[in-house]
């Protein structure tokens, strides 16, 4: 009998493994290879001068030197820091407040379901079409400087493509609205898996709904709510469509509102590819640290409270 079963359990052991080839194979070809690669390429001189190619040729940490001796590398980071956080912010908001508001069952919302649906809506769109539609809602002779004008706010159109805080504002608001409809979905998820009795105690102790809130909802809520910090960082990094496209590829005005992705796009177009190997790692580990660090803070601060 026990050899039966033993038997039974490598069975379903070894059909786990087959499952996972699949999920493997992609990984290592499409992943962990590009990977790899990229790391090799960024030791190497590889670029075309006009029709002439120079290298590949192994120069070392150089690629890397160039990089950390040009101010644009600190200028791009600070751009897209800067253009994330003025989306993240409304958005982890907006989310906590919608999220508390669909799972509170005392306000008896009505036709939740349509709500859930329109909010998630935008993220479905794809970023190039909200970028387009920004790029001609906000033009010199577009829909919004003809309404101003006409309501006598402004005199004359404002050029919004030319002004470093409005061309920031937009893809902020952009990045917010397209992704705070994922983020209130999957913290109501986290919501509403909390047991509802502790709520129930709480309001029996005398707790006000602000005082629930802050110390029952959201120290439950941690783990999703650094999940979302983390991916959200992540993409915030990696953030290309909707600069690339509202500015056409110049990060104008004055390069104020090029991402990291942009300029590493900017070699890969020149054929720099020891260039742009070398700032893919940077941005690896760049995105690499940051996730540590928000990670570790939330770990610190359960450890303190475990304690």
């Amino acid at each position: 009998m026990e050899k039966t079963i033993a038997k039974k359990k490598k069975d379903v052991n070894r059909w786990g493994y087959i499952f996972l080839i699949p999920f493997a194979a992609t990984y290592v070809v499409f992943q962990l290879i590009p990977l790899v690669t990229t790391i090799y390429n960024s030791f190497f001189e590889n670029y075309r001068s006009g029709l002439k190619q120079i290298g590949p040729n192994f120069i070392g940490f150089a690629n890397y030197q160039t990089l950390f001796a040009n101010q644009d590398l600190l200028k791009y980071s600070g751009n897209t820091m800067i253009m994330w956080i003025g989306g993240f912010i409304p958005q982890i908001f907006f989310s906590l407040l919608l999220a508390a508001w669909f799972t509170d069952p005392s306000l008896k919302l009505k036709a939740q379901r349509f709500f859930k649906t329109v909010i998630y809506l935008p993220n479905l769109i794809m970023a190039s079409a909200f970028s387009m539609l920004f790029f001609t809602l906000f033009a010199d002779t577009g829909p919004i400087n003809s309404l101003l004008v006409q309501a006598g706010i402004l005199s004359e159109p404002f050029s919004f493509m030319n002004s470093v805080g409005a061309v920031r504002t937009l893809v902020a608001f952009m990045n917010f609205v397209m992704w705070f409809g994922n983020t209130t979905i999957l913290l109501m998820a986290g919501m509403m898996g909390i047991d509802q009795s502790l709520f129930e105690a709480a309001e029996i102790d005398g707790a006000t709904a602000n005082q629930i809130f802050w110390k029952i909802t959201l120290p439950i809520l941690r783990p999703i709510l650094v999940y979302v910090l983390i991916t959200s960082l992540i993409g915030g990094l990696q953030m290309f469509d909707v600069p690339q496209i509202l500015t056409n590829g110049s990060g104008d005005p004055a390069r104020t509102s090029m991402t990291l992705i942009m300029y590493l796009n900017k070699h890969l177009y020149s054929k720099n590819y020891g260039m742009a190997g070398a700032l893919s790692v940077i941005l690896f580990i760049i995105t690499g640290i940051l996730s540590l660090i928000v990670y570790k803070i939330s770990y610190a601060d359960n450890v303190k409270k475990a304690r």
